[in-house]
């Protein structure tokens, strides 16, 4: 990397990217806490883990300016085997995901991203928002009335500050307002003490007290395959939409090289498995982070809070937290996709609606991601699998059949019902020009087509094939 690329991903951009890190910090600390929870591991597992992934990261990664920490997505993979193994298989389960990630990063596994359909990313980031939305109603439900006005009056910051200056990022305002308006007025409300206890100790080097054993791989394998596939969707596709809302390229194969370092380093030091952040990286961006150094930051200063203000930080008001989070889910909203619902194509209509009904309802972004991906593949080849052909007889004899359409191994049958062959002249032309051959199953509907007009004593040319058609068809009947 050269020292023009440094400073630009690490300096260009250092009031912003380091007032915007402590906002993310404030926001990762309530979330690593309820993840865990859900993990059924110690608050500290996922404090640790946000801290490791997030300064790797901000490294190893291939999109500057996004923040990956312990997420919901892989917590609730973890559930069982936390449950019935426990915690060391849990950072040896981690270390496992990570050592997987680097691989597939090796073997540039990220261009693969470049196949999910943009009705799926659609469905998946509103499914996200969804979902964090859908996470503060509990803290919401049943609340007295200043927990209502501290989130109102946090949205309200967070809405109009903006409108008259950008100095400070308006979450980072909000924060410090509620936590201020919370210990002045001694209101009873919860916070972020109350979700789990934080430890002021730092994280330390720890190998997993798990047997070296085939059985202790084959124990933990299907959680770290899982997790895999969860953390890098989920990364690649945060990494996606922050390019757009940034407007600049991210480096797919390195992030997922990335992710893998950085969760191998997180088992190491007592942390559970992470990846990017959809949440808290619009926080970043909209707060003005653009640079690695905002992730630098914000896992920093997520230490920091924990070790030196760890005291403070436990008096952070939740509904603060609750109503960034809201703005998060509106903002992360994409808004114009149901504007335009009824004037998109139906079937990418119905494979976003799809995967934000099956990531909404089961909380698994993969299972949504792949869903969509495959509905996308089935409705792309039911659109392709169209092809007809239309004869006309020129004045010499010959009927010129003109093929419109995708020739297949899904138009394969329909192409070779669509000849006459008994009623036809003893010369036949099939023109190709405005159709392509893409496979074997082709050249073999082509041969069978040959093969019937030459049982009737008839002729067959095929004509107009474009170069690439030309090679297949060639390659394909030189293995007959």
């Amino acid at each position: 990397m050269n020292a023009q690329k440094i400073k630009d991903e690490w300096f260009s951009n250092i009031r912003g990217d380091v007032l915007a890190g402590i906002t993310v910090a404030l926001a990762l600390i309530p979330e690593a806490i309820a993840f865990s929870i859900i993990a059924g591991v110690d608050p500290m597992v996922g404090l640790y883990a946000s801290f490791c992934i997030a300064v790797v990261i901000s490294v190893a990664g291939g999109r500057p300016g996004m923040i990956s920490a312990a997420t919901g997505s892989m917590a609730l993979v973890m559930v069982i085997l936390v449950r019935d193994f426990g915690l060391e298989y849990l950072l040896a389960a981690t270390i496992l995901t990570g050592i997987l990630q680097f691989a597939l990063g090796l073997l540039k596994i990220g261009r693969f991203i470049s196949f999910i359909p943009y009705s799926a990313v659609l469905g998946f980031v509103n499914s996200l928002a969804i979902l964090i939305f859908l996470a503060q109603v509990p803290f919401l439900i049943g609340a007295p009335l200043p927990v209502y006005a501290m989130t109102a009056a946090t949205i309200g910051i967070i809405w109009f500050l903006p409108r008259f200056t950008r100095a400070v990022p308006a979450p980072l305002i909000a924060i410090v307002l509620m936590t201020a308006v919370a210990i002045g007025t001694g209101l009873s409300v919860l916070t972020v003490g109350d979700l789990g206890t934080i430890t002021k100790t730092l994280p330390l080097f720890h190998l997993p007290m798990v047997p070296l054993t085939i059985e202790t791989l084959l124990i933990i394998l299907p959680y770290s395959a899982t997790l895999v596939i969860v953390g890098l969707l989920e990364s690649l596709l945060t990494a996606s939409i922050i390019d757009e809302m940034t407007d600049t390229k991210s480096d797919k194969n390195r992030e997922v090289k990335g992710q893998g370092i950085a969760n191998c380093v997180a088992g190491f030091f007592g942390g559970m498995a992470g990846c990017a952040m959809i949440g808290q990286s619009v926080i970043n961006v909209t707060s003005g982070g653009r640079g690695r150094l905002s992730s630098m930051t914000a896992g920093l200063f997520l230490i920091f809070l924990i070790i030196v203000l760890g005291d403070l930080v436990a008096q952070i008001p939740m509904a603060a937290l609750v109503g960034v989070m809201i703005m998060v889910a509106y903002g992360t909203f994409e808004w114009q996709s149901v504007k335009d619902i009824f004037k998109i194509p139906k079937s990418d209509a119905f494979v976003m609606l799809t995967t934000i009904a099956i990531v909404v309802y089961t909380h698994d972004l993969a299972k949504g991601v792949l869903t969509g991906v495959v509905i996308a593949a089935l409705a792309m080849v039911w659109k392709m699998s169209a092809i007809s052909v239309s004869g006309n007889i020129r004045e010499d004899g010959v009927k010129i059949y003109t093929v419109k359409g995708q020739l297949f191994f899904g138009t394969m049958s329909a192409f070779i019902d669509l000849f006459d062959y008994t009623g036809d002249p003893e010369k036949i032309e099939i023109d190709f020009q405005n159709s392509h051959i893409w496979d074997q199953s082709a050249v073999e509907a082509i041969a069978r087509v040959i093969d019937k007009y030459q049982q009737e004593n008839k002729s067959v040319y095929v004509t107009g094939l474009d170069i690439e058609s030309q090679d297949t068809l060639d390659k394909g009947y030189s293995k007959k």
